[in-house]
């Protein structure tokens, strides 16, 4: 099938699925495959229920004039979403990094939004499949997107640019995250800088934080299209502090904001500064960016403060690395208030590191003399039964322990990889 036809079917259907299970009527249905499932089998069940065509790179069991083949159905999907890309021709803003792109793509949403109809990748829609989905989302009301980028290994930043055609980009920063795949923290640099790489090839925006030293030997510092952020050279913390919710002086030349928020953590800080480095970009008022950042409500277990009437909690486990374990352990510690512990859940894909890195955060704890952790997960088990931690191999037997054992009156941090679903572990909380 062309794309310019299945382009014409998707305008008049303005709705896409990838899952058999929840299909709109008239939607096209993408047969995707992955290791666990092979959505060719469930075409059929696809049409039966609504969908207009169903999508399909294999010869289908049962034929049909609805079903039609392809070469390639996740290319297919790409290959639309970029020709959706350049018919709808709205500006995108790509943001990735090791850390905080979520909550760097929040904050720029809820700036951005001030002035524009805007539309952001939701969840964790971030990746080969997610770009996609995210870029045929937005329909003809919206006037600016932003499209949040993830990836694994070396080259898929590349292959999201190439199908999202970024006009702005943003790297948070370079962090210890997916050492599995990269190898190294050099190697973590060379695949996030995939997106500065094809931004100055193609004449484009980007906004920098020159406060991360792998960011800067990234960026060409002759770019002529290049915004500085966290810096000398563009919009700077002058002071910040927060117990709990950050509050922040941000100083750019002679220009002064004070600036409020509903977050954790006195490292979302850098976050707020790139939103704000966008915003000024814009044109958008200091008055109405602050008040955007203000009224931001984190979200997804991101830097939340979670009152269950039994127990205050920090809650910061959407996700989980090195570099984010170390930050949000620091803040944690530096919080007043009695009876606080630690619940950490271990960190996934950091290959043949995995092992020290774990032993190193522990050993950390140690030195600092926190008494009151609960370790979940393998790769915890023998540095926490060694330092005398509480371990629980998994976020159920954690909750059968706290089920027996009721906590109150603690200020507790929940922080580890997405896998551990520890946001399991509120209502015992």
């Amino acid at each position: 099938m062309e794309i310019n036809h299945l382009y014409d079917l998707f305008l008049e259907s303005k709705a896409i699925s990838t899952d058999s299970r929840s299909i709109i009527p008239g939607c096209i249905f993408f047969a995707l495959k992955g290791d666990n499932f092979n959505g060719n089998h469930y075409a059929p069940e696809a049409i039966e229920k609504g969908a207009r065509i169903a999508l399909v790179d294999e010869d289908p069991t049962y034929p049909h004039p609805q079903i039609i083949k392809v070469d390639h159905v996740l290319h297919t999907l790409q290959q639309l979403a970029r020709y959706h890309r350049l018919r709808a021709g709205i500006p995108v803003l790509a943001i990735t990094g090791s850390n905080g792109k979520t909550t760097t793509r929040e904050l720029c949403k809820a700036v951005l939004s001030v002035k524009f109809r805007t539309s952001a990748t939701v969840g964790n829609l971030n990746n080969h499949i997610g770009v996609p989905l995210t870029l045929l989302a937005m329909d003809e009301t919206i006037e600016f997107g932003i499209v949040e980028m993830g990836a694994n290994h070396a080259g898929e930043i590349r292959l999201l640019c190439d199908i999202a055609l970024p006009d702005y980009g943003l790297i948070t920063n370079v962090g210890k995250a997916h050492l599995e795949g990269f190898g190294s923290i050099q190697g973590v640099a060379l695949a996030k800088g995939e997106l500065f790489t094809y931004l100055v090839q193609n004449g484009k925006t980007i906004f920098a934080n020159q406060g991360n030293s792998y960011i800067r030997q990234l960026v060409p510092n002759d770019y002529p299209r290049l915004l500085w952020y966290n810096g000398k050279d563009g919009p700077e913390v002058e002071s910040s502090g927060g117990d709990p919710f950050l509050r922040m002086r941000i100083r750019h030349g002679n220009r002064m904001l004070q600036v409020s928020t509903r977050m954790l953590g006195t490292y979302n800080a850098e976050n707020v500064l790139a939103a704000w480095c966008v915003g000024r970009h814009f044109e958008i008022a200091d008055s109405a960016i602050e008040k955007a950042v203000r009224e931001y409500q984190p979200q997804n277990n991101r830097s939340q403060l979670v009152e269950t009437g039994r127990n205050r909690i920090f809650m910061d486990a959407y996700n989980a690395n090195p570099s984010s374990m170390y930050v949000v352990i620091n803040e944690f510690l530096q919080f007043r208030g009695p009876n606080k512990l630690l619940i950490l859940g271990e960190m996934r894909e950091l290959g043949d590191s995995s092992g020290q890195e774990h032993e190193s955060i522990i050993g950390y704890l140690k030195n600092q003399g926190v008494k009151n952790v609960i370790c979940v997960g393998n790769a915890f088990l023998q540095s926490a039964l060694k330092n005398g931690y509480k371990y629980a191999e998994t976020t159920d037997q954690l909750i059968a322990w706290l089920s027996a054992n009721p906590l109150r009156d603690h200020f507790i941090l929940i922080k580890g990889s997405r896998s551990n679903q520890l946001e399991k572990l509120i209502p015992l909380l």
